[in-house]
């Protein structure tokens, strides 16, 4: 598998991704914004994935491919990346949660605060019973919920990004 140069170059991008994404949560936490109530329209994930995904399926297809992606190496080397970044970020938050404490306090006191100001005809919408659930499950969070929450919601922040990217890369052999 690490023959192949479309998983050489998104494993190593993953990894820096991953590297870089951890260092954007410290620095989100000690700036004041604990990353994890900013909305997901907002995450710097966003971004991060659509360089990365650019830089690392362009140089693929630039320098190894003779100029060609298709649709499913576009997507294979999104979700190769996005693994990677997945685990190396989400490895570096459990740890970073066990050594600090305050990351996982803030974090259920920020999202208990925000959950009393949700409108009462959202609550009935979504259901008093689904709501009083999330917000046990807040309450009891620890550092794998932390992990496994970051791990998942890259996941679905790469998916239509990387969608996006790979049909934009793709580029198919001209037929004669």
């Amino acid at each position: 598998m690490l023959k192949n140069p479309l998983f050489r170059i998104v494993i190593r991008y993953g990894l820096i991704a991953g590297v870089i994404g951890f260092a954007l949560l410290a620095i989100l936490f000690y700036l004041g914004r604990h990353p994890f109530v900013i909305p997901v329209f907002f995450d710097f994930r966003i971004l991060l994935f659509a360089l990365l995904l650019i830089f690392s399926l362009r140089e693929f297809r630039d320098f190894y491919n003779e100029g060609l992606l298709s649709f499913a190496q576009g997507m294979m080397g999104s979700f190769v990346l996005t693994f990677c970044f997945a685990v190396v970020s989400s490895a570096l938050l459990f740890v970073f949660v066990l050594w600090n404490n305050q990351f996982l306090s803030s974090f259920v006191e920020l999202t208990l605060e925000q959950a009393k100001s949700y409108p009462a005809e959202d609550i009935e919408r979504m259901g008093r019973a689904t709501f009083e659930a999330g917000l046990k499950a807040i309450e009891n969070a620890d550092a794998a919920y932390l992990a496994r929450r970051y791990f998942f919601q890259s996941f679905i922040i790469s998916f239509f990004i990387s969608i996006i990217i790979s049909v934009i890369l793709r580029r198919q052999p001209k037929n004669p």
